[in-house]
């Protein structure tokens, strides 16, 4: 029978709905449980596309001895992380201030006044590998409740103690240094791995946000800071991080040189990768990164979309049990679905041996580390042969693949990584002049706009028609930065009024004027214990850090107005605060760095002047658009709007041509009227 997980529409929690564990959804329902029959809650967080989620359910939670005895004990609760990740959050804390490793699944034990007092991760049924098991876990904490009542209520009072501590608003004001995003590469360089790429041993993760910052750096001239960013995409890309036959990158790698992937992919991880790639193509002018950042695209077009245009959030790790089975491939699998001459080469171009390379099973996860001429060489074939049987060799490939069960599809739209998808796809169709890309942007922000942002709130999720949970801090701004592209890259104004819409909601739900911090879940919420503060970034960019790169962008669009000077004030307020914390520890703090270099070096005004529907204009946007250019604050008006007590200090352009006006560090230079005069000017360097 199922459990009351079965009318939830969250597919994580869906998937326990049929466990023999008496499972209830996070709410006061199960709290009034709690108190009314005396139990402590075991609070159960996870997600869909969680292999270790997956693993402890089929070990644990699916045992008929074990859901016993959780049920008869305890409260038992399961939370989506993706769904509430304050609570995620906070609990977080308290097992790491516990002395474990964060992570999911996530185990917490809370009184029935949601107090914790023991928590960890993944439990295994047995002992293992110096882990207790789940069972002696659970007979633990029932005798400590039961006959030690005293000492868990102590350290219910102390672990709460040390969480409210532990989200207090800091109270640091430093100065912010001109060079931040160069001194930051400098701290970053001894994590650098030379040989593989990236940064550390293993697991491995993209690490996106440090690799902008070090392409701000390189901006500024900082030595070996681009080749750094551009090994590591390469090596990302070359290795099984990459689908090689599908597109996409997998979550992280479990190896140092990007070889055999944490299968699941996440639709926040390929936005990041997207926008680096797009800005790598600005930086270099390699197709190479153009390629990724349109296979990304392409993949989440594909299989990550929904009829409306919206993206869905994750793909899986496992399928028939097993992670990565969908991915990984036999010698004799390839010869099945191939010409032999084609088998031959897809075996040597992809890497595929008898003895495999993935966790001693004899199958292979896809690599791309051998180039065609190599390839040719060995096969004795002229590399033109070589080059034109790619395509249709990985066609067929995918195709077989297709055939095979799928992993699960996590089918919710999230307000934040829509938003950072939606920018990511902006992005790249502004900086590969991409149409194709830039219609995916602009319908995805339509389709979030129209179901997630009504005239009661913003929304953070939709699943199964319905908008649900009220947006946290994340989800306003991660869709504020996605308008901004959108206008930006398709100069749409509405997408701008969108923006300073969102940011005003956030600015009223989750600002404090008083400690002058942003709390990422409203800081009246019922069922928090403590006010979840996060300025630093983890997997993806945290919401304070999201916030003030959008309040910054906000003010430089409307510069001049009470709105840029508040808005300014509130980001400089966050930014000032976590100076000293940020540079000392820049791998997690990369998009927090990125906004602080925002407001120390200020932007670089582009505006064009012209009609919209002018050749002439258009080129002009194009160039502007595609142009390596940090900080980027890019708007057209039309001919005819007077620019006198503007920050151009200049009259509109001398007749009906199209011209653009440059301004960076409070100097703007001599309009450009033509693309090659605009393009000079935002070569130069910045000082």
């Amino acid at each position: 029978m199922s459990n009351r997980l079965a009318s939830e529409s969250s597919p994580y929690l869906k998937q326990h709905a049929d466990n023999p564990v008496d499972w209830s959804p996070w709410g006061p329902e199960a709290r009034a449980r709690a108190t009314d029959e005396d139990r402590p809650i075991l609070l159960s967080i996870g997600y869909s596309a969680c292999h270790w989620c997956h693993v402890m359910e089929r070990e644990c939670f699916e045992d008929p001895a074990i859901a016993r005895s959780m049920s008869e004990r305890f409260v038992c609760v399961k939370v989506d992380r993706e769904e509430r990740p304050d609570l995620d959050h906070l609990y977080q804390l308290v097992v790491q201030r516990m002395g474990r490793s964060g992570g999911w699944p996530l185990t917490v034990f809370l009184t029935p006044a949601l107090r914790p007092f023991f928590g960890g991760t993944y439990f295994p049924p047995t002992p293992r590998h110096g882990m207790a098991s789940f069972p002696a876990v659970l007979d633990a904490v029932h005798e400590a409740w039961t006959a030690r009542r005293a000492d868990v209520e102590e350290m219910a009072r102390e672990l709460t103690a040390d969480l409210a501590r532990l989200t207090a608003a800091p109270t640091g004001d430093a100065d912010i240094p001109i060079d931040l995003a160069r001194r930051s590469a400098a701290t970053l360089a001894p994590r650098i791995d030379d040989r593989n790429g990236g940064f550390g041993d293993r697991p491995k993760f993209p690490n996106t946000m440090a690799l902008e910052l070090m392409l701000r750096a390189a901006h500024d001239g900082e030595p070996g800071a681009l080749d750094h960013v551009e090994r590591a995409l390469d090596a990302m890309r070359a290795g099984g991080l990459w689908d090689q036959l599908g597109f996409g990158f997998h979550r992280y790698s479990t190896d140092a040189a990007w070889t055999v992937p944490h299968f699941e992919k996440m639709l926040y991880d390929n936005a990041l990768l997207a926008r680096l790639a797009a800005e790598l193509h600005r930086a270099t002018g390699a197709a190479r990164h153009a390629e990724t950042a349109r296979g990304i695209l392409a993949w989440a077009e594909r299989e990550m979309t929904d009829p409306q245009g919206a993206f869905y959030a994750t793909m899986d790790a496992d399928s028939e049990g097993e992670e990565g089975r969908f991915f990984v491939w036999t010698p004799e699998a390839i010869d099945a679905c191939l010409s032999p001459q084609d088998a031959e080469l897809a075996k040597l171009l992809y890497g595929v041996t008898a003895t495999g390379n993935f966790e001693g099973t004899g199958a292979t996860v896809l690599t791309r580390r051998i180039s065609v001429d190599a390839a040719a060489s060995q096969l004795g074939l002229p590399p033109a042969r070589v080059e034109g049987r790619l395509e249709p060799i990985r066609r067929a490939l995918l195709l077989a693949r297709g055939r095979r069960p799928r992993p699960f599809r996590d089918e919710k739209v999230l307000t934040t990584w829509n938003g950072l998808f939606i920018g990511a796809c902006a992005e790249v169709g502004a900086a590969l002049g991409d149409a194709h890309a830039l219609s995916m942007a602009q319908r995805a922000l339509s389709a979030v706009r129209s179901r997630l942002v009504t005239s009661e709130g913003v929304w953070r999720v939709w699943k199964d028609g319905e908008a649900k949970i009220p947006a946290f801090l994340e989800d306003h701004a991660d869709l504020a930065g996605a308008a901004l592209d959108v206008f930006e890259a398709c100069d749409d104004a509405e997408a701008r009024s969108l923006a300073q819409a969102l940011v005003e909601g956030a600015l009223a739900r989750f600002w404090d004027e008083t400690e002058g911090a942003f709390s990422i879940a409203p800081r009246d919420a019922p069922d928090l214990l403590a006010v979840p503060r996060d300025t630093g970034d983890a997997a993806v960019p945290g919401g304070a850090s999201s916030m003030c790169h959008a309040l910054l962008r906000l003010a430089a669009h409307l510069d001049g107005s009470e709105a840029a000077a508040r808005y300014t004030r509130i980001a400089e307020r966050v930014l000032r605060a976590h100076v000293q914390s940020a540079m000392k520890h820049p791998l997690g703090y990369g998009h927090l760095l990125g906004a602080m270099d925002r407001l120390a070096r200020g932007p670089t005004f582009i505006t064009v002047v012209g009609d919209k529907d002018c050749p002439a204009t258009s080129a002009l946007l194009d160039v502007a658009r595609r142009a390596w250019v940090p900080n980027r604050v890019l708007t057209r008006i039309d001919p005819g709007t007077a620019l006198e007590g503007t920050r151009l200090g200049t009259p509109q352009p001398d007749g009906p041509s199209p011209a653009a006006y440059v301004c960076r560090d409070r100097t703007c230079f001599p309009k450009a009227s033509d693309t090659a005069g605009l393009r000079a000017l935002l070569a130069a360097p910045r000082p």
